[in-house]
């Protein structure tokens, strides 16, 4: 099966809050401890385009099923060729290889979007998503240990990052 996936438009807003929100409850994946809104996710839409740093969508049966987005690192000109990349599956989603598919992507439009280097910042119990990250040649740069409280549990973040131009790191899961 292959992916296919577009550039997401302010009419996906709502499906791209409301999956993002099903992960909250999980204190797997994100450090939002309530649901956002999508008035307060109106700046972040409009901080990605397709040509820099692309916001997809993958829909299945009429109802978008996923997204990815390309983010900015540290929000500084030097760091331009730099990129966040975050995943985030509805539940019925999950467990498909969808994540797989989408990093497998992101990687190879990254040089297209004048992107050399791609990070992922994960929580360190997240360890299905550390997982994924590896599987593409991710390696663990940096750890801050227990930045984030989550329900009184202190969690560590990961940065997980790949050169998109070292040798040796071509292979994909």
């Amino acid at each position: 099966m292959s992916l296919t996936y577009r550039d997401a438009t302010l009419d996906d807003l709502p499906a791209i809050v409301a999956i993002y929100n099903s992960t909250v409850p999980s204190r797997q994946v994100t450090a939002d401890l309530d649901p956002v809104t999508v008035e307060s996710r109106v700046a972040w839409f409009h901080a990605h385009g397709p040509h820099a740093r692309p916001l997809w969508v993958v829909e299945e049966g009429g109802e978008i099923v996923a997204w990815l987005s390309f983010s900015d690192f540290y929000g500084r000109p030097a760091y331009s060729r730099t990129a966040e990349v975050s995943i985030y599956l509805d539940e019925s989603a999950r467990g498909k290889g969808l994540g797989k598919k989408l990093l497998q992507a992101a990687l190879e439009k990254a040089p297209e979007l004048q992107i050399d280097t791609v990070l992922g910042f994960v929580f360190g119990h997240n360890v299905p998503s550390v997982k994924l990250f590896q599987a593409f040649g991710f390696e663990a740069w940096g750890t801050l240990p227990r930045v984030a409280a989550l329900d009184g549990v202190e969690r560590d973040l990961v940065i997980l990052g790949r050169r998109l131009d070292a040798p040796g790191t071509a292979g994909t899961a």
